[in-house]
């Protein structure tokens, strides 16, 4: 096992070999809890580098992030991320969020804009507060630069962006700002990672980008998921899904295999590492991980100029 707690996630990226992560949301029960917990502890076995944890703004889940995350350091001894977004909080609050984040010791934060409140259509930034990822960056790496930051990019463009170019001009001020590595939202096309990737280089953005991957274990639920984030499906596999008449089963093996394939190419292709959207869950994350585990594509030849570090 990779014991890897007290590490800088962009320490790890420097280091030899694919970064390995596990993203959980904070439980709202109790009985979620366990099963988050549960998960851990199935998923640390495997060794993953770092889990992350996400944020839910305005005190929605925000304890839970900082005391989650803290738990996954302190009870299974390996590193974590605690994300923070802007949503319906002052600087003030934000200040000392990220104060309690830096006395937990927790060593890395994914700095999010967040998306606007359930039922509204656009972010307003709050009164006293930030409007954009890019100036919480900023916040962080004056008040803490013992932190890493990392930040959020998007393949096929981030939906509130005009273009492509001014998506990455934005994104660029992030790592101007102290992000020092970006993961990248969910897609299923593996052409838009090794697309972006080039572009994001060309726009002066020389950070490693790790591609991040939600198996398609429900067909319906991941259909709900990208049509709110604007992902894209390919054709091939929506046709392939639909073609199953909603056996439950069916979709779980072929998301698997499908993920398994897809991280496989990327890591053969000189990406980073894989971040896996576990949705507090084990079965799809641990056979994927444990299936590149077992082949380690990243050994394989790749075709020069892939490299996505």
């Amino acid at each position: 096992m990779n014991t890897l707690a007290d590490m800088r996630i962009d320490e790890m990226l420097a280091s030899k070999g694919p970064v390995f992560s596990a993203e959980f949301f904070p439980p709202k029960t109790e009985e979620g809890r366990q099963t988050l917990f549960e998960t851990i502890d199935v998923l640390r076995k495997l060794g993953p580098n770092f889990f992350s944890v996400t944020y839910g703004a305005g005190g929605a889940t925000r304890e839970g992030t900082v005391e989650i995350t803290k738990a996954i350091r302190d009870t299974y001894d390996a590193e974590a991320m605690a994300h923070l977004s802007c949503v319906g909080e002052t600087k003030e609050a934000l200040q000392e969020i990220v104060d309690q984040i830096a006395e937990a010791g927790i060593e890395n934060i994914l700095a999010l804009r967040g998306d606007p409140p359930r039922g509204e259509s656009d972010f307003e930034q709050p009164e006293g507060g930030l409007g954009s990822a890019s100036e919480l960056a900023r916040l962080i790496n004056e008040s803490h630069p013992e932190i890493a930051i990392g930040g959020a990019c998007f393949p096929e463009v981030h939906p509130e962006a005009p273009s492509l170019e001014a998506d990455l001009a934005y994104l660029k001020t992030k790592v101007e700002n102290g992000a020092t590595f970006l993961i990248t939202q969910l897609f299923y096309d593996n052409q838009l990672y090794f697309d972006f990737v080039p572009a994001a280089r060309a726009a002066g953005i020389d950070v490693p980008i790790i591609p991040g991957i939600m198996p398609m274990t429900s067909f319906a639920q991941i259909a709900r998921i990208t049509e709110l984030c604007e992902a894209t499906i390919p054709e091939a596999l929506r046709g392939a899904m639909e073609a199953l008449d909603g056996d439950e089963r069916a979709e779980f093996e072929l998301g698997v295999a499908y993920a398994s394939q897809q991280a496989a190419d990327l890591l053969r292709r000189g990406a980073p590492g894989i971040h896996f959207y576990a949705l507090n869950r084990w079965p799809a994350t641990r056979a994927i991980l444990a299936a590149l585990q077992a082949s380690r594509p990243w050994e394989e030849n790749q075709p020069a100029g892939a490299g996505a570090a």
